[in-house]
């Protein structure tokens, strides 16, 4: 069991709702945004949330809006661990004609370069569990005393290739997401570029703790039973109770099939589930940088006093929940899970050390 925990130093994203924290907090606030079509074969066109910016050069975009991220955090150790979590990596520079390079870990090393990165380099690519995994990865070198911060960088930027492989296994809905709802239809993929920096110094948020199940019964999709088995070990690691838990910041990006069986597995652990929230109806399902880019933008809304509103839609009686139409009164622990391709299923538990002194 871990209960010390890591502190959140610093957070930067750009997403769909805008190019940092500030404007998109704003977006949100003034209703959000809809996807756009995006095609991704002849012909063939399906919605995604995609960062506002029309640099056609992969490259130049990507290095672009990681050292932007990068610098919203504020000061960061160069010499720390960095920890690059994506699922998708370069294929869209590979599209634009960018040759292959002879490894993945390369890659990542061509992002440190962007930031002029002096510590070691961590790739991590767990399909969309990526940036949790990287998350409590650098949360546990951290604990373990092996360093005093450290930087976890989700990337996901759009391309042909995962848009039309999720198409081809008809996972996508072709209008927006719609969480929990009674004709949901699919997940709308997502761009984000996220940083969050951890490390010792005490802040208003702290990681507790954290799990990572993988089971490969149903690759493509989760499992009510090891959603239960991840959601317990969670809550261990992190030394509280599933009565403790003030929300949790679900999956949910719309799947007939994974958000079922989210449910169906919380329901074994929570006898009364706590407040129900998602971010994939706001910036669509962003892969591998889903974990550091919601956890982002979720404590930037408690932060500053915004909630994400479910989208109005008819609720399946058939799950019987809903999602929280207004921030919960007490907002002390937030158990924040990613589902995900390969039987992937991680979360981590969040304490608002300011709530806690109240």
């Amino acid at each position: 069991m871990s209960v010390a925990g890591s502190y959140l130093q610093g957070r930067g994203l750009a997403c769909a709702l805008g190019l940092d924290l500030p404007r998109a907090l704003a977006r949100l606030a003034a209703g959000g945004v809809r996807p756009a079509m995006f095609e991704s074969a002849p012909d063939a066109f399906f919605p995604a949330f995609t960062i506002p910016d029309a640099d056609p050069d992969w490259h130049a975009r990507g290095r672009r809006l990681v050292r932007a991220a990068v610098a919203e955090c504020g000061p960061v150790d160069r010499s720390a661990p960095l920890f690059l979590a994506s699922s998708s990596l370069n294929v869209g520079a590979l599209e634009q004609g960018s040759p292959f390079l002879p490894d993945c870990q390369r890659f990542a090393e061509d992002v440190a370069g962007w930031l002029d990165w002096r510590g070691p380099v961590f790739w991590v690519s767990t399909a969309c569990t990526s940036s949790i995994v990287a998350l409590l990865s650098a949360h546990r070198l951290i604990g373990a005393g092996e360093a005093d911060s450290a930087l976890v960088l989700g990337l996901e930027l759009t391309n042909r290739f995962s848009s039309a492989g999720f198409g081809a296994l008809q996972l996508l809905d072709p209008q927006a997401p719609r969480p929990l709802a009674a004709d949901r239809a699919g997940l709308v993929l997502g761009e984000a570029v996220a940083a969050v920096c951890l490390g010792r110094k005490t802040a208003r948020w702290r990681l507790r703790g954290g799990a990572n199940r993988v089971d490969g019964s149903n690759p493509a999709g989760a499992s009510r039973h090891t959603v239960e088995r991840m959601v317990h070990a969670a809550l261990a690691d992190s030394g509280i109770g599933a009565a403790e838990v003030d929300l949790i910041k679900l999956q949910a990006a719309g799947s007939p099939h994974n958000d079922a069986e989210e449910i169906a597995g919380l329901k074994a652990v929570f006898p009364c589930l706590p407040a129900l929230g998602t971010l994939k109806a706001s910036i669509g399902h962003t892969l591998g940088a889903a974990g550091a880019a919601e956890l982002a933008l979720l404590t930037a809304c408690i932060d500053a006093g915004i909630w994400p509103e479910p989208p109005g839609c008819a609720p399946d009686p058939d799950l019987a929940v809903a999602l929280a139409p207004r921030r919960p009164p007490r907002l002390r622990f937030i158990l924040a899970q990613i589902l995900g391709f390969g039987g992937g299923h991680a979360a981590l538990v969040l304490e608002d050390c300011q709530e806690s002194l109240s």
